[in-house]
């Protein structure tokens, strides 16, 4: 890459007693990365932040030098080095990914401990019941924008608003409880309810009426598309209600 041959950077970022710029400490680990040697000038007052911003009619620190050429702030770095600036509004599955990763991992660990064994049945039934409680833990960040965003395509809470504030405190029970194994007469209504609405919303949303909307499942600032992600978040429900049903008759 040709800015590989740019061996040495000027950096301008602020340290002062109330406040260290993160994005001056990311900008400095990507430059020596990079393989710059980097003139680490710190601002460590209010005068010299503006008189700095004065001098190079800036309005934000921090700001890269290379070769004499101001190159901007992290962003603009990013940019000259040949990247891609995070984009915030950016539809990204990540959030899920991790999600769902966390919680088969914490399925797999307690079965282990309490089986001796990762891969059982009871790991499986766990990861379920955990997916669900880290899910309604997302939603439960900021209760006031998820009922915001569910209201959208939720069918019940369109109709009774309250629904979409009780609803991640009503998912996050029934995992609770198919965590315990115990109170399964109102495990697995519940269940049932909250998930077969669910998927019958987003079915209708995504499916029928071809609405381009962002899912609420993993909370209220989500960049997720409604669809796929949402259904399978209340089919599992659903599948998870049914089959602790099948093992109580059983």
């Amino acid at each position: 890459m040709a800015t590989q041959a740019l061996k040495r950077a000027e950096l301008h970022r602020m340290v002062t007693a109330e406040h260290t710029c993160p994005y001056g400490l990311k900008a400095l680990d990507l430059l020596k990365r990079e393989g710059f040697e980097v003139d680490d000038h710190l601002l460590r007052n209010r005068e010299e932040i503006d008189a700095f911003k004065a001098r190079h009619h800036v309005d934000t620190t921090p700001q890269v030098f290379v070769d004499g050429r101001r190159i901007g702030g992290y962003d603009d770095l990013i940019s000259f080095l040949g990247g891609t600036p995070k984009d915030k509004n950016t539809v990204s599955y990540t959030p899920v990914i991790a999600l769902f990763s966390i919680a088969a991992l914490m399925a797999l660990a307690a079965s282990w401990a309490a089986f001796g064994a990762a891969l059982t049945v009871q790991a499986a039934e766990w990861f379920i019941a955990m997916a669900m409680c880290l899910l309604a833990l997302q939603k439960l960040k900021d209760v006031e924008g998820f009922s915001t965003m569910f209201l959208n395509y939720d069918l019940l809470a369109q109709r009774w608003v309250r629904y979409a504030t009780l609803y991640p405190f009503a998912e996050a029970l029934a995992g609770l409880l198919m965590i315990a194994g115990i109170w399964m007469w109102l495990s697995i209504p519940l269940a049932l309810f909250i998930g077969g609405i669910g998927a019958i919303s987003v079915f209708k949303a995504v499916y029928i009426d071809k609405k381009e909307l962002k899912c609420a499942c993993v909370g209220g600032d989500s960049n997720v598309p409604l669809g796929f992600v949402s259904l399978t978040e209340n089919l599992m429900m659903v599948g998870m209600a049914i089959w602790m049903v099948v093992k109580l008759a059983a």
